[in-house]
C-alpha cells in the first residue's frame, strides 16, 4: 500500500490525541475504522507505530521516526496549500479578535495591509471560542488574550505568535469611587466590592482574578455577568468593578486604574490557520494587529507610561 496525505494526517493526529477513539473524534471517522487504517500504515511500513494500553496510545521508536518526517511533510504541504490558494487574486480572510480598544484600528490597518484581500472580523470576548472558530475553519486568523499561566488549546493546523509577551490586568470603578483619583488601586481595597465577572471567563480570567484575590486576603463577590461594555453602567453607578484590558478608556462615569504590583498579567498571541494564510498575510496580518495595540497604548493616559517603561514587551513592527 501507497501511503497517501489522509494516512500521515491519522498517525499524527493519533500521537497528538494520545488515544484512538480521541483521534477518531477529531478526524471525524469510527475508531473501528482508523483502527484498520492504523494497521495497514504499519503493515506498510514494516512495524508497529503506536503502543497501546489503558493509558492510551504512544509513538514507538519507529513511530517517533515517522511522525518527524510526516509533521514536516505536512507543514510544507499545508504552507504550499496556502501559498496556492492565494495567487488567484482577491480573497477573504476571516478575523477574530478579542475585545480590545483598538479593534476599530486594527480593522483600518488590515484594510490597508492587506488591500487585495475582504477583511471581515468577529469580536468574541472567548479565547477558546475564538481557538475553536479556527480549529472548525470558520476563522483564518485571531488575536488571543489569556492569563499569564493559561494557555488556550490550539489545533494540529493552527500555529501562532506572540504579539505581546505580558501587559498588566487593570480594573474599571466608578469615577465617583473613593479610589477614582489613585494613581493606583491595591486589590485590597476592593475586597467589599461586587465584581462583575471578567471577558474570558473559560480562558482563565476568573481563576486568576480569584487567585489574586486569595493572595490579598478575600474571595471576590463576583455578583454580575455582563458581555464586554454591558456592565459600563454598574461601574459608573457605583454598584461594581471589573478587570479590563490595560489600553481601555472606559466611558463617562469610569475610572481605569493600574492594580498595585500588578498581580495579574495577560499575553497576546496571533493565532493563524496555516493552510488559510501564505506567510507574507500573515507578516501583514502581525504588523497590523501590533500597529493597532501599540499606537492605543501610546493613547492611554493610564498605560502609556507602563508601555514605555517596558520595551521589551513591544511587539516587532519592522
Amino acid at each position: 500500500m501507497d501511503l497517501e496525505i489522509r494516512h500521515l494526517r491519522a498517525i499524527c493526529a493519533i500521537a497528538e490525541a494520545g488515544s484512538l477513539s480521541q483521534a477518531a473524534t477529531a478526524l471525524g471517522v469510527s475508531q473501528p475504522s482508523l483502527t484498520l487504517l492504523l494497521q495497514r500504515v504499519e503493515r506498510s511500513v514494516g512495524g508497529q507505530l503506536f503502543q497501546r494500553s489503558r493509558a492510551g496510545t504512544a509513538p514507538t521508536p519507529l513511530g517517533e521516526r515517522v511522525l518527524r518526517r510526516a509533521r514536516l511533510l505536512l507543514t510544507e504541504l499545508d504552507a504550499f496549500g496556502a501559498d496556492l490558494a492565494h495567487v488567484g487574486g482577491d480573497h477573504a480572510i476571516r478575523v477574530g479578535t478579542v475585545h480590545m480598544e483598538c479593534v476599530g484600528t486594527l480593522v483600518e490597518r488590515l484594510d490597508a495591509g492587506l488591500p487585495e484581500a475582504e477583511i471581515t472580523l468577529q469580536v468574541e470576548p472567548s479565547s477558546t471560542m475564538l481557538a475553536h472558530s479556527l480549529a472548525h475553519g470558520r476563522l483564518d486568523a485571531a488575536v488571543l488574550g489569556m492569563s499569564d499561566e493559561q494557555d488556550v488549546p490550539q489545533a494540529r493546523n493552527v500555529v501562532h505568535r506572540t504579539l505581546v509577551p505580558k501587559v498588566p490586568v487593570f480594573v474599571a470603578i466608578s469615577a465617583d469611587h473613593r479610589l477614582a483619583h489613585a494613581d493606583e488601586v491595591d486589590l485590597a481595597d476592593l475586597a467589599e466590592e461586587a465584581w462583575i465577572c471578567p471577558p474570558g471567563a473559560d480562558d482563565g480570567s476568573l481563576t486568576a482574578l480569584r487567585a489574586a484575590c486569595r493572595k490579598a486576603g478575600f474571595l471576590p463577590r463576583v455578583r454580575f455577568e455582563a458581555p464586554s461594555g454591558g456592565g459600563r453602567q454598574l461601574i459608573a453607578g457605583g454598584q461594581a468593578v471589573q478587570l479590563v484590558e490595560p489600553t481601555s478608556m472606559g466611558g463617562p462615569g469610569l475610572a481605569i486604574k493600574p492594580l498595585t504590583g500588578e498581580p495579574m498579567l495577560i499575553r497576546l498571541v496571533l493565532a493563524w490557520r496555516r493552510d488559510r494564510l501564505g506567510e507574507d498575510e500573515v507578516d501583514r496580518t502581525y504588523r497590523a494587529a501590533a500597529g493597532a495595540y501599540t499606537e492605543h497604548a501610546l493613547l492611554s493616559p493610564t498605560f502609556r507610561d507602563w508601555w514605555r517603561d517596558h520595551p521589551e514587551v513591544h511587539p516587532r513592527l519592522g
